[in-house]
């Protein structure tokens, strides 16, 4: 007998359920980007996009990512493997930059 939450979630086994878990955990990493843009934005009273952004943005989406994979959802694994393939690339021009 699968607990009463696994109609909540719409998941049919254990399996699901913590791949479920996983896609929620990958999703407030994701939201949580936008909260540490919106602080470093009022802190310096002007609209700044601080490096910590693009960590939440590329985990969040990896973790998204590995979900819509299992899930095999066609639509969300092209719009997050896009956003994963940007964030690494934001990343990686911050890293040059700071290398020069």
């Amino acid at each position: 007998m699968n607990p009463i939450f696994f109609q909540w979630l719409n998941v049919e086994s254990w399996l699901e359920f913590w791949w479920v878990v996983f896609g929620l955990a990958g999703q407030l990493l994701f939201t949580g980007r936008f909260l540490v843009q919106w602080i470093a934005s009022e802190k310096a009273k002007k609209s700044v996009v601080p490096v910590a952004f693009w960590y939440f943005s590329i985990s969040g989406g990896i973790i998204l990512l590995a979900y819509a994979i299992y899930r095999l959802d066609p639509v969300f694994i092209l719009g997050q493997s896009l956003g994963v393939f940007i964030y690494a690339r934001n990343l990686w021009l911050i890293k040059a930059e700071k290398s020069q």
